[in-house]
């Protein structure tokens, strides 16, 4: 998406081969791939893997290599820290909310103690459990997406294509205000929007939300509580809904298929976050 010009946050990537470089610069690689192929797969195989992975060195120079991507960035820029499993967001399985994402990250070794754990999340009972009924349990190809921390007054979610209808005349966005953790976890009850290809409202279904999490300065996230004025305004008006349209539009002509999509609207600019194939 970077590279055909949409509007997506900097940032770098810590390659998938680094998992495996680091299992196997510390020696644990074999009794990794043990566990893994062990006949039971459960709590046990599960918390052993994590436990060896969070133990890991940084292989080959990782964590400087880090500090000067950081430092491209721009200085003390916060960044959020995303896993990408290879096997993530296929047209079969989309694997999403199987690992984790750290937002607010400052300075290179907590953005590596965070690409660790994002390594570990790839190892816990329901993804082992997700993976092993996908076939993919062996693979241990897992990269970490490091992007600049945005700060968005609202964000969510659109899927180009009605996941339920199947109808491609028309695409669904859900919106939250603030960071859009809140719709991710199920938190709050987003607005749902239904809209036409071009952008036009069909249906506005406005949710009183309680609360919005926003980056705080330094580190870490801030649960703020809304009013119910506050939480109950409409959170997308006509214009931003035709701007996500189009968004959506050159995404699915893009990739060749539905998308379901991760959004931003920080100072009035639109981010895409994440684009993946709809799945069942």
């Amino acid at each position: 998406m970077a590279r055909a010009g949409l509007p997506v946050p900097e940032g770098f990537v810590v390659g998938a081969p680094a998992l495996t470089a680091a299992l196997h610069a510390g020696g644990r690689l074999p009794e990794v791939t043990a566990l893994l192929e062990a006949a039971r797969l459960d709590r046990y195989v599960a918390g052993a893997v994590r436990e060896i992975v969070l133990t890991l060195e940084p292989p080959d120079r990782l964590e400087e290599a880090i500090e000067a991507a950081l430092a491209r960035l721009g200085p003390k820029t916060p960044v959020a820290v995303r896993s990408s499993a290879v096997a993530e967001d296929s047209k079969a399985a989309s694997f999403a909310g199987q690992q984790e994402t750290y937002l607010n990250v400052h300075g290179a070794h907590h953005v590596w103690e965070r690409v660790r754990q994002c390594w570990a999340s790839f190892f816990t009972e329901h993804a082992l459990f997700y993976r092993a009924r996908k076939g993919s349990l062996s693979d241990l190809a897992m990269a970490v997406v490091v992007q600049r921390q945005l700060a968005p007054e609202k964000a969510g979610v659109i899927f180009t294509i009605d996941p339920v209808r199947r109808g491609n005349d028309q695409m669904i966005v859900e919106a939250v205000w603030g960071l859009g953790e809140v719709l991710v976890s199920g938190r709050v009850t987003p607005d749902h929007y239904v809209i036409a290809r071009d952008g036009t409202v069909r249906q506005a279904r406005i949710s009183v939300q309680t609360i919005a999490i926003h980056p705080l300065q330094g580190g870490g996230t801030h649960e703020h509580a809304l009013d119910p004025e506050e939480g109950g305004n409409r959170v997308l008006d006509d214009a931003e809904l035709r701007q996500l349209a189009a968004l959506g539009n050159r995404l699915q002509q893009q990739f060749g298929m539905p998308q379901d999509v991760e959004w931003a609207f920080q100072q009035g600019k639109l981010y895409v976050l994440q684009s993946r194939p709809v799945t069942a």
